[in-house]
């Protein structure tokens, strides 16, 4: 048999998220049977010595101190963007123009003018056979995905209410680090774009309904956080020093909503919290969805598990715990045997396999720039009705 050909890729920032992907990207391989060969080929940041550091510890074979030299190079067939959100309209635009594939972190941008740019340049190089993913990675984790099936055959009826939290507490300390995240300039916004899009995308991507109008709060708890400090995770301990800046994003967000079902169908109401402020709460994402036959419920926190209930078994109906590590649940045949759960990192590395056997089929991959233009009118929405009295707020 021959040997599948490379998929030679360029990574954009070696953090957090570059650690997910990259990680992601010399897994999939190993464990799925994949059309291309991905090949961590370059990884950029802007200090050399630093990503150079990244480069040998995550396994990339060489770096760039400028994301342009990236998709200048000809070795190099699909950019990946794990940067701050200021960033990723140049860094997207350029790539597809110039023919690279490109899957980029959520949110997509940071306003929906920059999202509305890079959906068209995304259209655009489609229609020349190249690909672009928004990376909501969620979806692919296992129990989210047979919830979106479940949904889909029927199970659950009508869908009625759409019940999604988003909560974590790396923030609660007021002397917590001022970081890039707590800028509005390079973040976009706080707590619900950083972790709010997540819950959007996956209410509507499960439901399969788009939220049509919203009612927001948004709270900022603490103005202000130390500009140094030590970092640890998302957040850290800030210096002893006095000097101190301005947090200019959203602590806690929290919003109604309403969904469109299309086809002169009624669709759901929904309740959405997001909050980095959640003392012992420390990455609860959670969606629950109750129609007119059954409901479900998740909480990442306990990831191999989906919540069903089927009021077709009243009167001795409840909700019942599937653990989600059957060889015909989504994606869990490629790991372990039944009852060895999966982590955090899986979703990202089952991103990669659903990205590469969309680019060698010649499919579009989802969720498209499209659907994440979407997740960020959402966002703009929510911050209109929020500055506007909580009024509703169209989408």
């Amino acid at each position: 048999m021959a040997e599948p050909k490379a998929l030679r890729v360029g990574m954009v920032g070696y953090a957090f998220m570059g650690a997910a992907h990259s990680h992601a990207w010399r897994t999939a391989p190993r464990f799925f049977d994949l059309p291309l060969a991905p090949e961590l080929t370059a990884v950029a940041g802007r200090d050399a010595e630093r990503v150079a550091a990244a480069a040998a510890k995550l396994g990339w074979g060489s770096t760039e101190t400028d994301w342009r030299r990236l998709i200048e190079r000809d070795d190099i067939d699909l950019i990946d963007i794990c940067t701050p959100g200021d960033t990723h309209a140049d860094i997207a635009i350029a790539a597809l123009e110039a023919g690279k594939h490109v899957l980029c972190e959520k949110p997509l941008a940071n306003s929906v003018a920059e999202a509305e740019r890079m959906t068209a340049a995304a259209d655009a190089a489609a229609a020349r056979g190249v690909a672009s993913m928004c990376g909501f990675s969620y979806r692919r984790t296992p129990a989210l995905s047979l919830a979106k099936r479940l949904v889909d055959s029927g199970a659950l009826g009508t869908i009625r209410h759409v019940r999604a939290q988003y909560l974590q507490d790396w923030l609660t300390d007021q002397n917590a680090p001022l970081t890039w995240r707590l800028d509005k300039s390079k973040s976009g916004s706080g707590s619900l774009g950083d972790i709010g899009a997540h819950i959007i995308d996956a209410a509507q991507w499960i439901t399969g309904q788009t939220i049509s109008g919203v009612s927001a709060l948004l709270e900022t708890f603490v103005t202000e956080r130390p500009v140094g400090g030590d970092f640890v995770g998302l957040g850290g301990r800030g210096g002893t020093e006095a000097v101190k800046g301005p947090v200019t994003v959203d602590d806690a967000a929290i919003f109604s909503a309403r969904f469109d079902a299309g086809a002169g169908q009624a669709g759901a109401i929904g309740v959405f919290e997001a909050t980095r402020f959640a003392l012992g709460r420390k990455n609860a994402m959670r969606l629950e969805l109750n129609g007119s036959t059954a409901s479900l419920a998740f909480d990442f926190e306990d990831m191999n598990s989906l919540w069903y209930y089927d009021a077709a078994e009243e009167p001795n109906a409840g909700f019942r715990k599937i653990q989600v590590t059957e060889p015909d649940h989504p994606y869990t045949g490629h790991w372990w045997p039944v009852g060895h759960g999966l982590g955090y990192e899986h979703a990202f590395t089952h991103q990669v396999v659903d990205l590469v056997e969309a680019i060698a089929s010649g499919s579009r991959p989802t969720p498209s720039f499209a659907d994440a233009l979407q997740v960020q009118r959402v966002l703009a929405a929510v911050e209109a009705s929020a500055a506007d009295e909580s009024r509703w707020t169209k989408v």
